[in-house]
Order: structure tokens, then sequence, then C-alpha cells
């Protein structure tokens, strides 16, 4: 969906508005993940994790209303070269809670990259985009889930940071965020990618 910045006139305070693209609200699959993001932001509630306000629809639209997060990302950090080591190591221990308090309750964040982490002005690291998260069975006795909830054989996610399971379509649990989490410190230490390449199939081999 696309987001915008906008006024909430009732509490007087700027949040972020995420709107469902009008096509999408004619696909019942859409519109279904659109609603479990919501309720996947709603059972959240972690300091390093933006916030959801409320999920409406208005003209036909559906839209979320969301924590508003100043700064930058860490896509946009990094192309300023390579980050500090001790600096990054402080960055990746805030996302590694905010994975923590997700994995939790059960959900899987499916496409943490650097574009999905803002630093504030502050220096809050906050985790964004759940709109790929699942929420995953009951941990089996060796603590690790058992399903997803879309169809086998579907990659959801972003290339370059999927763990091997989750790029060939397999199910998945909290261990393919720990690979993604691996990709984004090796990314912020380097400035590169651990896989790259020119087309898609180069960085999946």
């Amino acid at each position: 969906g696309e987001v915008w910045r906008a006024r909430d006139l009732k509490l007087k305070r700027e949040v972020a508005i995420k709107i469902l693209p009008d096509e999408f609200s004619r696909d019942p699959d859409r519109v279904a993940r659109f609603q479990r993001e919501a309720e996947v932001l709603a059972s959240l509630n972690h300091p390093n994790i933006a916030a959801i306000y409320d999920v409406r629809e208005a003209n036909g639209s559906r839209f979320l209303v969301l924590e508003l997060v100043e700064g930058e990302t860490l896509a946009e950090r990094v192309k300023r070269g390579p980050i500090p080591i001790d600096e990054s190591l402080s960055i990746a221990k805030s996302i590694c809670e905010a994975l923590e308090a997700a994995h939790e309750k059960g959900i899987i964040h499916r496409d943490l990259k650097l574009a999905n982490v803002k630093i504030t002005p502050e220096g809050k690291v906050k985790v964004l985009d759940f709109g790929l998260a699942k929420q995953i069975r009951t941990a089996d006795t060796q603590g690790m889930a058992e399903t997803m909830l879309t169809e086998p054989g579907s990659a959801m996610g972003t290339i370059a940071y999927m763990s091997p399971e989750q790029a060939r379509g397999q199910p998945v649990d909290a261990r393919s965020d720990l690979w993604s989490l691996g990709v984004v410190l090796y990314e912020m230490v380097t400035a590169s990618m651990p896989f790259d390449g020119p087309a898609t199939a180069i960085v999946f081999d």
C-alpha cells in the first residue's frame, strides 16, 4: 500500500496512513492480508516496533492509521557508508528485542531489511512494515514453528534478505528472521550485500 503523512484532527498528532490500493480492495486475499497486518500490529506493544492506532474504511478505501516514525531508514543511512561496529551492534540489539517480542507471540516478520528499520532523530530504533508477517502455530518440542499461512511453494519477501527456506517457498519459523537480521547486520557494517547479483535468479542461487 501507499503510505502518507497525515494529521489526526481529533487527537492533534501527526500519523502515517497506509492505504490499500483500490484494485487490491476488490481482492479478498489482499484485504485479508491487510486485516492480518492490522491484527498483528495490534497484538504487539514494544518500543522498537511502530505502533498501530486504527484500521478504517472510507469511501471504499481501506487504510491503517500508524505511528509516524520520523528519521531515516537504515537503507538511507548505509548509502552514506558503513555504520561503525559499535553503532551497528546497538542497532542490531534493538532489532533483536523487537523480533523477540514478535516471536514470543508466534509472529514472524518475513520482510526484515534495511528499508524496514528506521532510526529516529533521538536514536530510537523502530521496526516497520509487518505487511508480510505471519502468525505461526504453537511451537513444537524443539521450540520451532510448523507452518506459514500462505500456500506451499510461494516465496514472499525481498530476495536478497530471504533465508534459503523462505526463498524456496518452504515453511519457515523464527530462524528465517534471524537469517534476515544477519544480512542486515552484514550490510550495516560493510555497506554491501552478502548475496548480490544482477538478476533475481543469481541471488537465489
